[in-house]
């Protein structure tokens, strides 16, 4: 009798850290049973907005995100982001400060990436935002299209390059002010696969983690591909800022300050509602 085979659609960003955390997967490097992976790459705004449909079994998205889709998915104990005092950065043509910020036009890569929500508990409603794809937003701010610019993804170690200056990083102003680290982003399940699939596909992707992380060479060498600009040297910092023991599971510690990042977002009136947070795995 032939073995059923269960399709798991999974979505992740085109950045060098998700490509390693999916290496063994995309690359058939672990014996994944009855579970068939196959990949959709697309930016994690996109992905965050596809999650509201439910349709990828399993997707990347932004922890403030997830604030909206706690009825449809549940969290991946792995597969984490986090941003241990560093994160998203606020960059502009000139040296500012926070104040500064105050009132200015600000290029933001989407309003349910953490790195938004992280920006509204810093300034409030006190400024302005266009929504650029995150790969533009450097571009944007040299033009002088707009003040400032939120960056995320590889932009966070290439801003210099164009002649950038750091106004704030989220990352270090969070841990100033809570001494944990920035959650980002997340691997959600759906949750109408049922317990037991929930169980068993987390398992394997904490498996294909491990395995990158165990063969880092091969897994560097596939997650450089993805890198946009960035030489090897930068794509081995980036891959080891997210995917890390953090990445394997949020532990105690981000389990807090996951809950301390929706719970701020939520007395802040940004995310609408009260989130409680199931892990699986």
């Amino acid at each position: 009798m032939s073995q059923v085979i269960t399709e798991i659609k999974v979505g992740h960003s085109p950045d060098p850290d998700d490509a390693f955390m999916f290496y063994a997967l995309a690359k058939d490097k672990i014996n994944t049973g009855s579970y068939k992976f196959t990949h959709e790459l697309q930016d994690i705004e996109s992905l965050n907005r596809r999650a509201f449909t439910g349709e990828l079994e399993l997707t990347a998205v932004s922890l403030h995100g997830y604030a909206y889709l706690a009825d449809k998915y549940a969290v991946c104990a792995c597969g984490a982001s986090m941003g241990d005092n560093y994160g998203p950065m606020v960059v502009a043509r000139e040296e500012m400060s926070i104040d500064d910020l105050r009132g200015k036009k600000i290029a933001v890569p989407g309003t349910y990436t953490t790195a938004f929500l992280g920006l509204k508990l810093l300034l409030g409603d006190d400024f302005e935002f266009e929504v650029h794809p995150f790969d533009e937003i450097l571009n944007v701010v040299e033009q002088g299209k707009v003040d400032a610019g939120l960056c995320i993804h590889e932009g966070q170690l290439t801003y210099e390059d164009q002649g950038l200056k750091l106004v704030v990083d989220l990352g270090v102003w969070w841990y100033e002010d809570t001494g944990l680290p920035l959650p980002l982003g997340a691997n959600a399940i759906r949750r109408d696969m049922g317990q037991q699939a929930m169980e068993e596909v987390t398992a394997l992707l904490k498996e294909s983690i491990q395995y990158g992380l165990d063969n880092r060479k091969a897994a560097l060498d596939y997650a450089a591909e993805f890198g946009r600009g960035l030489n090897d040297a930068k794509a081995d910092k980036f891959v080891g800022m997210y995917v890390n023991d953090w990445t394997l599971d949020f532990g105690e510690k981000g389990r807090e300050a996951v809950k301390l990042l929706l719970d701020r977002g939520f007395e802040a009136g940004v995310i609408p509602h009260k989130v409680d947070v199931d892990f699986i795995g």
